[in-house]
């Protein structure tokens, strides 16, 4: 297995790049969210994930452990291949696909291109008490995303309002005023729209 690799980059593109190590250059594919923090550095490290199949090795190349880790979870779920697992981290940043398992969105996790709505519920089932456990607390991950809020979205979407335009001010008066009730985040929402 190789663990990282370490070296010049000499091709940089967003779906991969190709690191020269001593005299041989490897071709790593990694995620967008990766290609973002390569920046413009000439010498990097990117730790890695090697998938073998019968007709090629494929070396997949990450930026932290992290999402490393999210990857190789990714394909512990029936359905998930090493491109859909790249795909969702390049749709999606690790914390907020992490975020997004723990608390059962299925939403975010279906709007990810190749995911529906069978494929996103068997990652939430199969990955939510994994995913809690890789970053430690599952607290400091649900609380801002209370019940409360979450009512008083549905609500609103089933009044007409889209989810894209209310969640954002929901989210200023949730934080402004933690401990709302549904009907008052409600209220609060509907004055600002």
């Amino acid at each position: 297995m190789i663990a990282y690799l370490q070296g010049r980059l000499s091709e940089k593109y967003p779906t991969h790049v190709v690191i020269e190590c001593q005299g041989v250059g490897y071709e790593v594919h990694i995620s967008l969210h990766t290609y973002g923090q390569l920046g413009d550095q000439e010498q990097i490290k990117l730790l890695t994930h090697l998938h073998i199949k019968e007709d090629s090795h494929t070396l997949y190349g990450f930026c932290d452990d992290f999402e490393r880790s999210l990857f190789r979870l990714l394909l512990t779920v029936s359905g998930i291949g090493t491109n859909t697992a790249r795909t969702m981290l390049s749709s999606v940043s690790p914390n907020e696909l992490k975020d997004a398992v723990i608390r059962e969105d299925v939403r975010l996790i279906q709007s990810i291109k190749g995911i529906g709505a069978k494929t996103a519920q068997r990652i939430i089932l199969d990955l939510k008490d994994k995913m809690i456990k890789l970053t430690g607390d599952s607290k400091s991950v649900t609380l801002p995303h209370n019940t409360n809020k979450e009512e008083a979205l549905s609500a609103l979407e089933i009044l007409g309002f889209s989810r894209k335009s209310a969640e954002p001010i929901l989210e200023k008066i949730d934080q402004a005023n933690p401990g709302l009730t549904v009907e008052d985040l409600i209220k609060m929402t509907l004055k600002q729209i």
